[in-house]
């Protein structure tokens, strides 16, 4: 399929499928029997790498983060347990944000009726 396709099955824009092939996420493929355009070709692969991207960025993983990810879940390179490791690892990083977006928003709240309290 061409990238509008992809786009259309996937609701990803083609501007960020490009992104994503150059940093290295997704690849397409020029078919060699067709000499009258550079196209790329995208296969169900990609559609799934896509899906992936789309799941990983959603719960708070980075792009270098998925990178690696993918790289290492089709190359076979994890186990379920390291799978699942990795994930349990992302939701302490989660944990620990959520923990320091309250404790700013403790600040925030001190510094707003300090302000209110002294006329600054």
């Amino acid at each position: 399929m061409l990238i509008h396709e992809l786009s259309r099955k996937t609701g990803v824009s083609p501007h960020t499928i490009r992104f994503y092939e150059k940093y290295g996420l997704i690849r397409g493929k020029r078919k060699e029997e067709i000499k009258s355009n550079n196209y790329f070709h995208y296969d169900d692969e990609a559609v799934y790498k896509l899906e992936l991207i789309r799941d990983a960025k959603s719960i708070g993983f980075t792009l270098s983060e998925i990178k690696h990810l993918i790289e290492a879940w089709y190359d076979k390179k994890f186990s379920v347990a390291q799978k699942l490791d990795i994930l349990d690892q992302k939701l302490v990083a989660i944990d620990e944000k959520i923990k320091q977006l309250k404790d700013m928003k403790k600040l925030h709240t001190e510094f707003k009726k300090e302000i209110a309290e002294h006329d600054c």
